[in-house]
């Protein structure tokens, strides 16, 4: 059973919040448009040990640097599929922010590409691609316990809701979508007899991660909002600020 690491998450977090305001990105027009967001998704992924992480974007993405963070920290790797237009200048910014052996840029249908990755640890789907929903669907999560991201899920769009296919009766499966960002889904999947109901997110296992949404910052005019993570088993509870939506 893997465990949380209140440790792992805290790095990952500081660090996706360093290479995401690295001087090197500073002209890029592409920048993190929402602070908060790539930083949660960093730290959710090492936290829990994530040693593959499958991501498929729309096109250069501070997700995909979030991530790649994660993958530094728990000694895994991140498979980043994406439009071959972007190719060059995703790789450029990896390559600028030390991550490049990190990553693996794949290119194509990711229809045709998800299959070649099973038992994955974490996944994230940008919303924003067309036939995402087919996307979630066809990730091959590893069943004692993964966790799936919808980011960019939009105004009425859906993510999984709590539904992921191929999963036996003893996997449990549960989703919640967030005012993280432009909205996103949360899907923790586990085996029942690891998991319990917890308030926000959810959680695993007696050392789980709890994650819930703690009202607006003070002097931020109501634009943030507390995201807190709770080691269930030291007791110690870690905040993180994410932006409300737009």
């Amino acid at each position: 059973m893997m465990e949380w690491s209140a440790t792992s998450a805290t790095k990952a977090y500081l660090d996706t919040l360093k290479l995401c305001n690295n001087p090197k990105r500073k002209s890029e027009s592409r920048k993190t448009p929402e602070p908060g967001s790539s930083e949660f998704v960093s730290a959710l992924a090492a936290g829990m040990k994530s040693k593959l992480i499958v991501e498929v974007a729309s096109g250069v993405s501070p997700s995909t640097i979030a991530l790649a963070a994660a993958a530094r920290e728990t000694g895994g790797r991140l498979v980043c599929i994406l439009p071959e237009p972007v190719l060059c200048e995703s790789k450029r910014v990896i390559k600028d922010l030390g991550l490049k052996d990190l990553v693996e840029f794949r290119t194509g249908d990711p229809s045709e590409l998800l299959h070649n990755y099973e038992n994955i640890d974490f996944s994230l789907v940008d919303c924003k691609n067309e036939g995402y929903t087919r996307f979630l669907k066809l990730l091959a999560v590893n069943p004692r316990r993964s966790v799936v991201v919808a980011n960019n899920l939009v105004g009425e769009k859906k993510g999984l809701e709590g539904h992921l296919r191929g999963m036996k009766e003893k996997v449990v499966v549960r989703s919640l979508k967030h005012p993280i960002g432009k909205g996103m889904e949360v899907t923790m999947i586990g085996r029942k007899e690891e998991t319990h109901k917890k308030d926000g997110v959810g959680g695993f296992g007696r050392s789980g991660i709890g994650i819930r949404s703690c009202g607006s910052m003070k002097g931020t005019g109501g634009k943030s909002k507390w995201i807190v993570k709770v080691d269930e088993e030291s007791g110690e509870e870690h905040i993180f600020r994410v932006p409300k939506s737009v």
